[in-house]
């Protein structure tokens, strides 16, 4: 398990300032389990849980109901040693990638040109 160690997350202008200042005091933990091409990405916290469950390479409906409330269509792949997810719907250029280097682990999320970066330590 991963728990955050910045809090450089929600930057964007269209998501709810509520929610932007709320997700901004947060340190979720992120727990990652895989089993061959099924993965289960969760990120938990006090103020929200979010449960990603998909088949790497398999494109899938995503409900991001209570994080931005939108749906896309979502594909999640390795580029080397690294997860690619790309989301398509109503904003362009819209995804993640996540690696670990170390005991670090790092996501890079963006969307419409805009990057926003998380570090994660590994708990011992």
């Amino acid at each position: 398990m991963f728990l955050v160690s910045n809090n450089f997350f929600f930057s964007f202008s269209d998501v709810n300032v509520a929610v932007r200042k709320i997700a901004n005091l947060l340190k979720p933990d992120k727990e990652i389990l895989q089993n061959g091409d099924h993965m289960i990405i969760k990120t938990l916290s006090t103020f929200r849980n979010y449960i990603m469950e998909f088949d790497v390479g398999k494109e899938f409906e995503e409900d991001l109901a209570g994080v931005d409330d939108r749906k896309c269509m979502t594909t999640v792949s390795w580029d080397g040693d690294k997860l690619l997810c790309v989301q398509k719907g109503e904003k362009e250029d819209r995804g993640w990638t996540q690696w670990i280097e170390g005991d670090e682990m790092h996501l890079e999320i963006r969307v419409c040109g805009v990057k926003c970066k998380q570090v994660f330590k590994k708990v011992q």
